[in-house]
């Protein structure tokens, strides 16, 4: 999206000293967020040039409006120049007008927004009404039009959203949900999802949780988890889940057509605190992709904090089977003890074999990372990277950022 200089600098303008003039609605108002400024540079993926961009982000809320805490307006979006071909991008993530209590009754926002029920999740320039002022049991109504980003630019949708979703909190931390959710292309009904998800703590040692996604346009589920966490000691979990997905498309699109394998998988997981400056992880899964592919996975992980302001990891994951075999391995640092500065550096190294005839092949990527605070609400921070592996003998990339909280 080319801009006019003129519409740059309002848009400008307005993205950064907007909820400042918020502020003067009422006395009371209160104003918090973030500014952060950034100056990326990377290899364009195309003809493997530098590419460098400058970004800003702003992340800000502006509260008690109405000077009772109930009326909100919260927002977050970016501005991206592209320094070597010459424009401006814009992308607002969300914008939205937020009420809590409206009649006593309902949390209600409007506006862009995030919307996230077991049925599905989207991203809606519209509204969410959330009923919950009846005791443990509330209702959720939410609509709007889909909102999809291109490469660079917000694409024009004609894809709409409408969703509800009852749900019951009770004791012992215990929730339960019954959702339903459809999307439109245009008038044609594109998706049509019912779904629940569910968990709850036993005798302080357990939490089940479990969710189901049915979808009623393809007639099949496309979604299972079931799960239970075991808490035997203070300093000890384990895990044992088991997954299922189906991928299904939206009934618009041609890919709806075309056939696909059910994914199962089964995890085993424990999370280990041996002393007060060492963690463990062990994980093991497998994996079926259906017509005879399998593969199996393992992941071991130490965490070191041998001081309270440093920390070291070590990680190492193997894989083999279908479509490929792997084994990878991570070790990155944390120290926060030099004056201002916080920095961090790690080492990531895989080798891989996609199949017989490529053989194995090897990724490593090398980061360092440091971070300098002006004052408690103003930092400033570098992170620089290289990647080698079969694309690239040199692939440096990194970040500046300049943040300022308020």
């Amino acid at each position: 999206m080319r801009l006019s200089t003129r519409y740059r600098c309002v848009l400008v303008a307005l993205f950064l000293i907007g909820p400042v003039f918020a502020a003067k609605l009422a006395s009371a108002v209160t104003i918090e967020g973030r500014s952060s400024t950034q100056f990326i540079w990377y290899n364009d993926i195309i003809d493997g040039s530098k590419q460098y961009d400058l970004s800003q982000y702003l992340l800000a809320s502006v509260n008690n409006i109405d000077g009772n805490e109930k009326f909100s307006v919260k927002g977050y979006g970016k501005l991206d120049y592209d320094l070597k071909n010459g424009y401006l991008n814009s992308r607002l993530y969300y914008l939205y007008a937020d009420y809590k209590g409206f009649l006593n009754a309902a949390d209600v926002k409007l506006g862009r927004q995030f919307i996230n029920l077991s049925a599905g999740s989207a991203l809606v320039d519209g509204i969410e009404a959330d009923v919950n002022r009846i005791g443990p049991v509330g209702f959720v109504v939410t609509g709007g039009r889909d909102v999809i980003f291109g490469e660079e630019t917000e694409l024009s949708s004609h894809l709409y959203v409408a969703g509800a979703q009852a749900y019951y909190m009770g004791p012992r931390m215990a929730y339960i949900d019954l959702s339903y959710l459809r999307t439109y292309d245009d008038s044609a009904i594109a998706r049509d999802i019912i779904a629940s998800s569910y968990k709850q703590y036993f005798f302080d040692l357990l939490k089940g949780y479990a969710s189901v996604r049915y979808d009623l346009t393809a007639e099949t589920f496309n979604e299972v988890l079931v799960g239970l966490k075991y808490f035997p000691t203070l300093n000890l979990m384990l895990t044992g889940e088991y997954y299922q997905s189906y991928p299904t498309f939206d009934s618009t699109s041609i890919y709806s057509v075309f056939a696909v394998d059910r994914f199962n998988e089964y995890i085993a997981r424990m999370d280990y605190t041996l002393a007060a400056w060492v963690d463990i992880s062990l994980a093991g899964s497998h994996e079926d992709f259906g017509e005879g592919g399998h593969a199996q996975l393992y992941e071991v992980g130490l965490r070191f904090r041998p001081t309270i302001n440093t920390t070291i990891g070590v990680f190492h994951d193997k894989r083999w089977g279908y479509p490929g075999d792997l084994s990878g391995y991570k070790i990155y640092g944390d120290y926060g003890a030099i004056g201002k500065w916080k920095v961090s550096g790690g080492i990531d190294y895989d080798v891989y074999e996609r199949d017989d005839m490529t053989g194995q092949q090897t990724a490593k990527k090398y980061w360092a990372a440091g971070r300098y605070f002006f004052s408690k609400k103003i930092s400033g921070s570098v992170r620089v990277e290289d990647n080698v592996n079969v694309n690239y003998s040199k692939d440096l990339q990194g970040r500046a950022t300049f943040d300022v909280d308020f």
